[in-house]
């Protein structure tokens, strides 16, 4: 299991074991983490699972595919570090990943 911690916008954290093999927006959904909806089922067909990686993990994420990218157009407040929590595939690598939520998801 891999250690993650998502940050609420409001700074509530859930320290959650994710499955290796799961999605970071498959380990937020199964245990009801607010502010991560989800609308399309993890199929980066929207931009309802925009996570702010950690500065520390960012370059241990992966890199950006196009359909991601041109999801992300559709989230509001872009930043460097924003993905679609739905194109991180959970790994033993990542046990201390640290997301924060963006305020709204649309």
């Amino acid at each position: 299991m891999a250690k993650i911690t998502y940050i609420e916008f409001d700074g509530t954290e859930h320290v959650l074991d994710v499955k290796p093999g799961l999605t970071v927006m498959e380990g937020a959904v199964k245990n009801n983490v607010p502010g991560i909806d989800a609308d399309c089922g993890g199929a980066c067909a929207c931009a309802t699972c925009h996570v702010y990686v950690d500065d520390a993990w960012a370059d241990r994420t992966g890199e950006k595919s196009a359909m991601e990218e041109s999801m992300l157009d559709f989230a509001e407040n872009v930043e460097p570090t924003s993905r679609l929590s739905c194109q991180i595939k959970v790994s033993d690598a990542l046990d201390g990943l640290v997301v924060r939520l963006p305020e709204n998801q649309h």
